[in-house]
């Protein structure tokens, strides 16, 4: 179990240090959401026969939620991620703060609130669900695309709602996007409802269609 928590640490960690060093800063580049989503698919490739590669605690939940992880397990998961991306921030906040770069996240109305929510909901949906098909369904079991499916999913949600909502869909990033100054807390209470909302609906959606495979008799 130990060293499960530390391939979700390490994971997560990478994912939350690339989002620091692409999306602000001297190092800020319009590429960012390819960079993110290529360094989750490289680490769930690398970490997922071992320890699931989830690196996202409303993934984590899904999973959990869908049968295949205790809570006992579960729980341990999340702190882990949690605790990578504060890692990861402190060390961006670190760099960056080497260079002289600072940027704080513009003030946002009710409105943009609103809509950073749900397409935060929107995309940890989209995210959970299809780890679930990808790597936990039956009907996918053994494959070997479930890494590019899901960096890709996490790409694709960071160019279509990445400027409206910071693309966290991940409650671990949300965290250390708030430490390295990219969100406000009200930013990151919207982070933590919306993805564990949306990874939560993800799952029961997928138990409710029997997605996995479970009860069906073959």
């Amino acid at each position: 179990m130990v060293g499960k928590l530390i391939v979700e640490a390490i994971g997560t960690f990478f994912l939350v240090f690339t989002i620091g060093q692409t999306v602000k800063g001297p190092n800020a580049t319009d590429m960012a959401p390819l960079a993110i989503g290529s360094v989750l698919m490289v680490m769930v490739y690398a970490g997922g026969h071992y320890s699931g590669g989830h690196y996202n605690p409303a993934v984590t939940l899904g999973v959990t939620l869908r049968k295949k992880m205790p809570w006992v397990e579960a729980v341990p998961y999340m702190i882990a991620q949690v605790a990578g991306g504060a890692v990861a921030a402190g060390l961006v906040l670190f760099i960056k703060g080497s260079t002289g770069a600072s940027w704080k996240p513009p003030e946002a109305n009710q409105y943009q609130l609103i809509a950073q929510a749900v397409g935060d909901f929107l995309f940890t949906f989209a995210l959970v669900y299809v780890v679930l098909n990808s790597a936990t369904a039956k009907g996918t079991a053994g494959n070997s695309f479930y890494g590019l499916a899901i960096g890709f999913t996490v790409m694709v949600g960071a160019f279509a709602v990445g400027p409206v909502s910071g693309g966290a869909f991940n409650p671990a990033v949300g965290v250390g996007v708030t430490i390295m100054g990219l969100a406000d807390v009200t930013r990151l209470v919207i982070y933590l409802v919306a993805d564990f909302l949306g990874g939560a609906v993800a799952a029961l959606l997928f138990n409710a269609l029997d997605m996995g495979g479970d009860r069906r008799v073959v």
